[in-house]
């Protein structure tokens, strides 16, 4: 899966918005970094880049990314990591940042927490999330190509998981919960080109949780087809453009406030 998401998925609907990160990460002077659900490593190299006198340490839960990632980005420190529970002291980090990773969370106030627990004094949280499916010219496309591929029960991964966290109030409520204020929040839209349309559903369709369901399936090959037909007749066959939302948020602690891990 990592594979997959990397050659298909990553320059087509995540390096546009790693480089607008990075850009604002660098903008900020870090000295220690910690992305959280760095994935492959998008986000990771360009902030390597940015910032090359800077100390970055990337973690993700699922392990393959992180070996995937490390080899990628080897600049940085991987290292396996629930967001929720960090193993790392407090105030160990000037800057930590995470790329459309922060729907995944089970308990976002937990994590979020944790993030306030490992700044230090005038630290920042910089990410980014989802902003709805219906403003993401790409994945519109693919869930009406899953819904025809699967008439009865589609996947409704992406809408729920990806674009399940797409108002900005919810946000910075969550934050607020966990001892952090927002200093900013953006609307940013930029556009994606693919190869093709049936290089970007083999992204999907391989390299995201939607390949159980399809792995599932009595026909693949047939799901495959169908997701493929629909995408290129709201797309064109390619090469591909199409914008994508998502809003940006940098955020601090709060005043007088500590966030620390429960219980500790």
């Amino acid at each position: 899966m990592p594979a997959a998401y990397e050659q298909y998925l990553v320059p087509v609907v995540f390096r546009p918005f790693a480089e607008d990160l990075a850009a604002r990460a660098a903008a900020l002077h870090p000295r220690r970094i910690l992305e959280l659900a760095a994935g492959t490593g998008a986000l990771t190299a360009g902030l390597l880049a940015a910032l090359p006198s800077a100390d970055v340490t990337a973690t993700d839960l699922n392990e393959a990314m992180v070996a995937f990632g490390s080899a990628r980005a080897p600049g940085a420190v991987w290292r396996r990591a629930d967001g929720q529970r960090l193993p790392f002291p407090d105030g160990s980090f000037d800057l930590v940042v995470c790329q459309f990773g922060v729907m995944f969370f089970a308990d976002r106030v937990a994590a979020f927490t944790e993030v306030g627990r490992v700044l230090a004094t005038g630290g920042r949280f910089l990410f980014n999330t989802w902003g709805p499916l219906e403003t993401h010219g790409f994945e519109v496309a693919l869930q009406a190509g899953l819904e025809r591929a699967f008439p009865v029960d589609p996947p409704g991964f992406f809408r729920t998981v990806p674009h399940g966290y797409a108002d900005p109030a919810l946000v910075t409520a969550d934050l607020a919960a966990a001892g952090l204020a927002v200093e900013d929040e953006q609307e940013l839209t930029l556009a994606g080109r693919a190869a093709s349309t049936a290089d970007l559903a083999t992204g999907y369709l391989t390299g995201t949780p939607v390949r159980a369901a399809v792995e599932a399936h009595d026909d693949g090959p047939a799901v495959r087809a169908a997701v493929i037909e629909e995408m290129t007749a709201r797309l064109g066959p390619g090469p591909v453009t199409a914008t994508m939302t998502a809003h940006v948020f940098r955020a601090a602690a709060r005043a007088g406030l500590s966030a620390t891990r429960p219980g500790s």
